[in-house]
């Protein structure tokens, strides 16, 4: 079983146009959000993405985009200690209200 923070809220984008298939990003995903298949990556369970920026920054050829450390990760982390739902700013907007 992975893990799972708030469905539909991830900022993960990702251009497979732009993909060289170099693979650093499964390479440094804790996750698995990707995988190499038929020469590029592709995003298998982007509910799993934390956005900790890592393949971002990873990725030479700029095929993937994520607001590192403003999405779920972040969110969850600021409501430890409170009796608040986390609320995500990314799509979906899960948890907000």
């Amino acid at each position: 079983m992975s893990l799972r923070y708030l469905p539909g809220v991830a900022t993960l984008k990702y251009d497979q146009a732009k993909c060289r298939g170099c693979g650093r990003c499964v390479e440094v995903c804790p996750h698995g959000v990707f995988v190499i298949e038929n020469g590029r990556a592709k995003v298998i369970d982007k509910d799993a993405c934390i956005e900790c920026g890592a393949c971002q920054k990873n990725c030479k050829f700029n095929a993937i985009a994520v607001k590192a450390g403003v999405g779920c990760a972040a969110a969850i982390i600021g409501s430890l200690g409170s009796k608040k739902a986390p609320c995500c700013g990314g799509e979906g907007g899960g948890g907000c209200g």
